[in-house]
């Protein structure tokens, strides 16, 4: 089948975690539901891509786009800060893995969406800093439950022509951009300021937003937009 008719292949990023299945109770790779869900519903074909030593660039040469899971928060040696007490431990495997792919992806032009942790990766990964934590019941008030509030999209950004001037979104976060990366512009705001979106200008697609638009089935905007960037042409 021509690259051009079939379902993009998506790559999503993965936990390494204790997960508990029939009588096991074991070390496994895992994503929530959700995500392979909004890919799918969307029009991709989602693969999952857990930490691992190495084969970023042969695993993103077969992919057609990557999304950059939500997770644990980023190790603060890669933006020079001294963690913060609140600040949960580093996982150094993930860090390091999606390093590697973010960097390969927008070496290749290759269209991006990270979500909440993703979003402060890309970040960090082009120099950018990171709040280590925002005030107490703010973006996260009961544990394992969504926030949903109101952010204002920037004019002309490429989030606004996906999403319109504002838009009700669920957060669950309690760290958020600082210092914005290299090359970065903000394109979302919440009513306290804090930095609810991310996008690279030049680069096909690469954009992040704080939210978690995987946990909203009614608006799949956002992956509809990511599949759209991954379709590529057939080569003659």
């Amino acid at each position: 089948m021509s690259r051009d008719r079939r379902r993009p292949l998506i790559g999503v990023t993965s936990y390494q975690d204790d997960a508990a299945w029939s009588v096991w109770n074991q070390r496994a790779s895992l994503v929530p539901q959700t995500y392979v869900d909004a890919v799918v519903r969307a029009g991709g074909t989602p693969v999952l891509l857990p930490p691992q030593p190495g084969g970023a660039d042969h695993l993103l040469d077969a992919l057609d786009g990557l999304v950059l899971a939500g997770g644990p928060d980023v190790d603060p040696a890669r933006y020079a800060a001294t963690a913060d007490p609140r600040t949960g431990p580093p996982h150094h495997a993930r860090d390091d893995w999606e390093s590697r792919l973010l960097g390969a992806a927008l070496a290749r032009d290759l269209p991006l969406l990270g979500i909440c942790r993703g979003m402060q990766l890309l970040n960090v990964e082009l120099g950018g800093t990171l709040l280590q934590h925002l005030p107490d019941g703010s973006h996260q008030i009961v544990p394992a439950r969504f926030v949903r509030h109101r952010v204002g999209l920037v004019e002309g950004s490429r989030l606004a022509a996906v999403l319109g001037p504002a838009a009700e979104v669920s957060c669950y976060h309690h760290q958020a951009v600082d210092r914005l990366g290299t090359g970065l512009q903000a394109s979302a705001r919440s009513a306290d300021g804090t930095v609810e979106a991310l996008e690279l200008p030049g680069h096909r697609f690469a954009l992040g937003v704080q939210w978690h638009p995987e946990t909203d089935p009614d608006d799949l905007r956002l992956f509809h937009a990511l599949i759209t960037a991954s379709h590529r042409e057939t080569t003659p």
